[in-house]
């Protein structure tokens, strides 16, 4: 079964160790011991998050002798920013028309409490 690309970045992005790896990454490239370090898991733990962040295409990992750095791929970051940003144009406008009833009926509401 094929899974599309959005689907394998937004499974990625679901782990909140793996949200952490992206957020450090995007300040430059960085050695898998240095990304490990905030975290009470093993390196191990921290490789196979990797694993799943690289096979997403959020990052790229590198070797340079003994020094392995990831970076930060962004194209499936914006392509997942495009698909969110389709629908916030709608909650917005959504959100807008609640608030003009809202504002409606506390005016209705006014109304009425005068009246009586």
């Amino acid at each position: 079964m094929l899974i599309d690309p959005l689907s394998i970045t937004f499974a990625a992005m679901a782990d909140p160790t793996r949200r952490a790896i992206l957020a450090r990454l995007s300040k430059g490239e960085a050695a898998v011991k240095e990304l490990a370090m905030p975290f009470n898991i093993t390196l191990p733990a921290i490789s196979k998050h990797l694993k799943v962040l690289q096979k997403a295409g959020l990052i790229e990992r590198s070797r340079d002798a003994q020094f392995r750095p990831c970076k930060l791929r962004a194209k499936p970051l914006k392509e997942a920013a495009s698909w969110i940003d389709r629908y916030r144009t709608f909650w917005e406008e959504s959100l807008d028309r609640l608030a003009e009833y809202l504002h409606e009926l506390q005016t209705q509401e006014k109304s009425n409490d005068h009246k009586e």
